[in-house]
């Protein structure tokens, strides 16, 4: 039972990844996000990121799992930097780390609180 549990966040994690794939490079305005600011959408989506892959991998190490989500966001930026009316930023890839950071937190609090229970 503890595999299905873990397959399933596996299926989660990649269905948001792809998601938040399609969203950060399509070159189409979508309004509902546009009117939130950006960088509190990139802290959400590397927040989630986190959340889920250390779910779905929980023998990662912490700075493995880093790692592979801030290599996700500079490639998003770099890929972004080629799409008409997109452009590459630092600052998005700050609010990325940033998403990354307080979701280490909350996984290592969640985790404690889970171990209680």
């Amino acid at each position: 039972m503890p595999f299905m549990k873990i397959d399933l966040f596996k299926l989660v994690f990649f269905t948001t990844f792809l998601v938040i794939e399609y969203l950060a490079l399509t070159p189409q305005h979508i309004e509902v996000l546009e009117g939130l600011w950006d960088k509190q959408n990139h802290f959400s989506a590397f927040f989630v990121l986190y959340v889920l892959l250390s779910f779905a991998y929980q023998n990662f190490q912490v700075l493995k799992k880093i790692g592979i989500l801030l290599l996700i966001g500079l490639q998003i930026e770099m890929t972004q930097y080629f799409i008409p009316g997109r452009f590459f930023s630092t600052l998005d890839i700050l609010a990325d780390g940033v998403g990354i950071a307080v979701g280490v937190v909350v996984y290592k609090y969640v985790s404690k609180i889970k171990k209680l229970l």
